[in-house]
């Protein structure tokens, strides 16, 4: 390396995924939707996962209760907890599914692994427990097959997310910049093949976890799972418009912060390859 050059922080594969990302969530134009492929309609079904609903704390709930609202526009609202995922799984799936969902040690993983199966069999909208609904209208995600997905853009540097006002923006990047997809939202039509790869990408890589350590839950079941994934099926020949970037997401729902479970162990991030244990009830 010649003096005063910086080194890329990021292995060969995961710049060559980052720059994937980059580039379509930067491309101009307006996406086109093939009229063939992408044209039936998403279910308006929102679909929700809480590991232990008897555990649920008051200001997740309340996050949750905030999309009640589009009842009245047509929308089903589903929650599942751990058990009634499970339980679909077995049924939609079969066995290999479910196993690959028992081996997923923190209620992140299984939220992940669960979200990839539903919308894979039924098709709708998955949305986290902790984000809030602002109110904005949704129907036009709904009006097509495509897969809808929100970007994300991290600074190795400042250890803190880059906002999608410099992101998104034509040309914009630096060497500690990491681009992915967020694995919510996740709306799509049933049978979307990058959810179809998501699935069973996380499923193989549940099912090579070495029983000396525990995998990480970024690149087996979350974030990095889907990236890779949605790289591996466009750079096979799907079509990138089988994809729509959600530049905006944030006007229409944010992660609320903060929130009790996120200073103990029901945070992945606190718990990241460390075996969960929820506490007794009476410290919930």
């Amino acid at each position: 390396m010649n003096e005063g050059e910086e080194t890329d922080p990021l292995s060969t594969e995961d710049r060559a995924r980052s720059n994937f990302v980059r580039d379509l969530v930067q491309r101009g134009g307006a996406s086109i939707v093939d009229s063939t492929a992408w044209s039936g309609s998403t279910p308006k079904r929102i679909v929700q996962f809480w590991d232990d609903l008897e555990r649920l704390p008051s200001d997740v709930k309340a996050c949750m209760n905030s999309w009640s609202r589009l009842e009245s526009d047509g929308f089903k609202l589903e929650v599942f907890d751990r058990a009634s995922a499970s339980s679909f799984i077995r049924a939609r799936l079969g066995r290999r599914h479910e196993e690959a969902f028992a081996r997923c040690y923190h209620p992140s993983m299984m939220s992940d692994y669960f979200r990839y199966s539903y919308i894979l069999v039924e098709g709708g909208f998955y949305i986290d427990a902790d984000d809030v609904y602002h109110g904005t209208p949704i129907g036009h995600l709904f009006g097509d097959g495509r897969l809808k997905l929100q970007p994300f853009c991290y600074d190795l540097e400042t250890s803190q997310m880059v906002a999608p006002s410099l992101f998104t923006e034509p040309g914009a990047d630096r060497a500690g910049w990491i681009f992915y997809f967020n694995t919510t939202p996740m709306i799509a039509a049933r049978d979307h093949p990058m959810i179809e790869r998501a699935l069973s990408n996380a499923t193989a890589s549940l099912e090579a976890g070495s029983l000396d350590g525990l995998p990480e839950v970024q690149a087996t079941t979350g974030p990095g799972n889907l990236t890779r994934s949605v790289f591996e099926i466009i750079s096979e020949g799907c079509s990138p418009e089988a994809l729509m970037v959600a530049h905006d997401w944030e006007l229409t729902s944010t992660s609320q912060w903060p929130l009790s479970y996120r200073d103990d162990a029901r945070n992945w991030r606190l718990s990241n390859q460390k075996r969960y244990t929820a506490a007794p009830l009476e410290e919930r």
